[in-house]
């Protein structure tokens, strides 16, 4: 129930006191907000979780913007930006930055006087037996009204002002959103021309494969011939070769597919994917992660960064839900001219003025603003709590790539002694078959061990540069907070309780 309180014409000095009467009378009988509070006590900063073990000093930096170039390939640098200019991804978090926008202009509106002008022109007939006086009573008439008004709400306890600052900051998250759509948009991308070069580099494996395998189909035709072999040995290696040609057939199609992935990634339609040449990447530069890491990763992943900025709009949120149990206090004016006809309109008989203040303040209303700040410190809360689970799953994305190129690193050492030997076994072994010296079984086995060792040393190498462009991903693909004086303040820990949250970062000014 609003009790409501009409104030006109009265002299400042009238007002004035009316209105501290007014709210010293009824402010004691006013909804009130006690016992509702925030359960959560603060932001967690990456030194709450161990990490120094994980992710320790390396003196490396962190990733630019163009962290794809480390590996070579202009194609690849020519997709990612084709994608930034033309994937509905992007224009996704385009419009949604924009519509965070114009809500933040409304909310800023809203702290303004509004200002306006209206005319209006009505024809009635008066009644006879009402309150017009003849000789207007029982006639028709044309009244004329022109009308300058303005508005101000005064805002006294800062509901409209907090509602700009939680607007302000959902436009700095949605913009953070906007940079991880991307950065996720060219890991991808990345990603999969990856893919495309390993199953390149796997095609070539299968290729030499088929090759060797119709040398030893030619030879042990002529075993044959010489009785040294039975059509035993020539069927086996037969069937041998055609499953090679299946594996090389299939290898085709998932190149094709993934080129088809690539350009949807792209936001084109799959022709597009088969204009994409063969990759030429690179090895990539030496893995070492910044020395500065874990603490400045808050500043460096935009997903951390929209997270940070969603609390500090519930902190906001919050205040103008508490705002809410306080008197509203609007201002109106409106002058301007009110006449019978046309004729007397512009006269000054015709001039009218009104002076409407007006308080609102909440007695009773059945719980409804207790639920609803009840309501505001549940989603603060839950905003708290994702930006602590979102900063615990950044630095196991971090520690989980880094272990897996370091692990990688180790695994091609062995692969690559293996896979020496193998192919000299592979040489070795066909030689003396040729000469008569060995059986098929050896040499088909030797060939065996040799296809897998080179197919191991390729899916490593793919994957550990796979590994790195994750890591760069999750190192922030070379974004930095534009709020850069705000990410330390997320980093001081809240020793007070919420039940009166105050901003985690500076307040974005108004532009």
């Amino acid at each position: 129930m609003k009790a409501q309180l009409f104030l006109s014409k009265l002299a400042p000095r009238a007002v004035n006191v009316g209105l501290t009467v007014m709210v010293a009378a009824v402010m004691s009988a006013c909804v009130n907000y006690s016992g509702i509070h925030s359960d959560q006590q603060q932001v967690a900063t990456p030194q709450s979780y161990a990490s120094t073990e994980s992710l320790p000093s390396e003196g490396g930096a962190w990733p630019t913007a163009g962290w794809a170039d480390q590996f070579g390939d202009a194609q690849l640098k020519a997709l990612l930006a084709e994608a930034l200019q033309d994937s509905p991804s992007i224009e996704q978090a385009k419009a949604r930055v924009a519509a965070a926008s114009a809500f933040a202009e409304g909310a800023r509106a809203s702290t303004l006087p509004n200002a306006g002008a209206k005319y209006s022109y009505s024809r009635e007939q008066f009644s006879g037996n009402a309150t017009v006086p003849p000789p207007y009573a029982g006639s028709w008439q044309s009244e004329n009204t022109a009308l300058v008004t303005a508005s101000y709400e005064l805002d006294l306890w800062g509901k409209n002002r907090e509602g700009l600052k939680a607007a302000l900051s959902q436009l700095q998250a949605s913009k953070a959103d906007s940079e991880v759509v991307a950065l996720t948009l060219n890991s991808a991308i990345a990603r999969a021309y990856n893919q495309l070069a390993r199953l390149y580099a796997l095609r070539d494996i299968t290729q030499e494969e088929i090759a060797q395998r119709q040398q030893i189909e030619r030879i042990t035709a002529g075993r044959i011939s010489g009785g040294l072999d039975t059509e035993v040995e020539l069927k086996t290696v037969q069937a041998d070769l055609a499953a090679s040609q299946t594996t090389l057939a299939g290898l085709g199609g998932d190149i094709v597919s993934t080129r088809y992935q690539l350009a949807a990634l792209l936001g084109a339609g799959p022709d597009r994917g088969l204009t994409i040449a063969r990759p030429t990447l690179g090895p990539g530069d030496e893995v070492r992660v910044p020395d500065d890491l874990p603490a400045n990763l808050v500043g460096r992943r935009p997903d951390l960064v929209a997270a940070r900025w969603r609390v500090d709009a519930l902190t906001h949120d919050v205040k103008v839900a508490k705002a809410d149990f306080y008197p509203d206090i609007n201002l109106s004016v409106s002058a301007g001219l009110d006449a019978f006809g046309f004729g007397r309109l512009l006269t000054a008989g015709s001039r009218t003025a009104n002076a409407s203040p007006a308080i609102s303040l909440p007695i009773f209303d059945g719980g409804a603003l207790r639920a609803q700040l009840k309501g505001r410190y549940a989603e603060f809360d839950d905003a708290i709590a994702t930006y602590n689970q979102t900063l615990i799953g950044a630095l196991s994305d971090v520690a989980t790539q880094l272990a897996e190129i370091h692990a990688t690193d180790a695994q091609l050492q062995s692969a690559e002694v293996a896979q020496q030997a193998s192919r000299r076994a592979d040489q070795l072994a066909l030689v003396q078959y040729k000469a008569g010296l060995t059986n098929q079984l050896t040499v088909l086995n030797a060939d065996t061990t040799a296809l897998a060792a080179d197919e191991t040393v390729v899916n490593l190498r793919m994957n550990r540069r796979d590994r790195q462009i994750a890591l760069a991903a999750a190192l922030g693909g070379g974004y930095i907070d534009p709020t850069a004086p705000a990410a330390s303040a997320v980093a001081q820990t809240d020793d007070r309780r919420a039940d009166s949250p105050t901003p985690l970062t500076p307040v974005v000014a108004a532009r």
